[in-house]
């Protein structure tokens, strides 16, 4: 059987502008901005649409920004059919969502949460990160491993075959891109990040988080949700909660979810979300998948798997 998975995006692809189109041009769209803005209390919806950008970049706006514009879009989508799911970092919030396991509000509650225990996270332990492209996994694992004698630093995201993310202290993460440098990377370029994320510098957040996520109802994924940390489809609730705890510091297992979405059937990928980096992550990946986005309210049209 050939299978459709749709895909969530994660911290980077914000934009000042986001979604504005949907809610000028939908009035299911306008209902669920409006909804989010009193879920947390403050206008979201207008930082969306309006910035300004310094605004919108702060990881405790930036991370409900991007789940509302995700879960609006998946709201608009008719005939959402779909196998599985999975979404990078603060996007598999969202894909929890499309699989019922999450409510809407609920999941609008955590991001929040989640964003605003992160930027205090950088603020109380700095740190960086820096993607590093043109080597394989098992380089990037062993040159951080050597960089550590200078700090705290780890492979954060595995996004496809040789692009990888480094996290950590400034220290780790600059002797991790010197090294790279020497050992052949065609890019090494540090990223516009408010903190280490997905590594041990994040731990300070997890207390935090964990306690929301015991507090909240988290249901039975009505399809596989294939989990960052592990890369492996996950359906139960209280697996999903302890997940969802690890994520924040464990390395994002990108490449490998989408390889296993694959073998286990997937043969095409939708983003639903601003931008299109995982478009472009999938087809690294694996060329001969089908990949598509929904982005804009122009995109939104009468969606069927055959037909893309």
């Amino acid at each position: 059987m050939v299978k459709t998975a749709f895909i969530f995006p994660g911290q980077g692809s914000q934009y000042v502008g986001m979604g504005k189109d949907l809610y000028e041009g939908s009035t299911a769209a306008k209902l669920l901005f409006d909804k989010a803005d009193e879920t947390l209390g403050f206008p979201i919806s207008r930082i969306c649409f309006e910035g300004p950008d310094e605004v919108l970049k702060q990881t405790k706006n930036t991370q409900p920004a991007i789940f509302l514009h995700s879960i609006v879009l998946f709201h608009l989508i008719s005939n959402k059919q779909f196998e599985m799911t999975a979404g990078h970092s603060l996007g598999e919030y969202s894909a929890l969502v499309a699989a019922g396991a999450l409510t809407f509000e609920d999941g609008l509650k955590l991001v929040r949460l989640r964003g605003e225990l992160m930027q205090k996270a950088g603020v109380e332990n700095p740190g960086t990160m820096a993607a590093i492209v043109g080597l394989d996994s098992k380089s990037v694992n062993a040159l951080c491993v050597e960089a550590s004698a200078d700090g705290i630093v780890q492979a954060a995201n595995f996004n496809s075959p040789r692009q990888i993310v480094v996290s950590g202290s400034s220290a780790g993460v600059q002797k991790a891109m010197e090294i790279a440098k020497t050992r052949g990377a065609k890019i090494v370029k540090e990223l516009p990040v408010s903190g280490a994320f997905h590594s041990p510098l994040m731990d300070s957040a997890r207390a935090g988080l964990k306690a929301a996520l015991d507090k909240t109802e988290i249901q039975n994924a009505l399809v596989p949700v294939y989990a960052n940390v592990t890369a492996r489809p996950v359906r139960f609730a209280e697996e999903i909660r302890h997940l969802l705890t690890r994520q924040l510091i464990s390395p994002v297992k990108w490449e490998e979810s989408v390889v296993n979405m694959i073998a286990d059937g997937a043969a095409t990928f939708v983003e639903i979300g601003p931008g299109k980096v995982l478009q472009g992550l999938v087809k690294r990946i694996d060329g001969n998948v089908k990949t598509r986005g929904f982005e804009k309210l122009s995109d939104i049209v009468d969606y069927k798997c055959e037909s893309v």
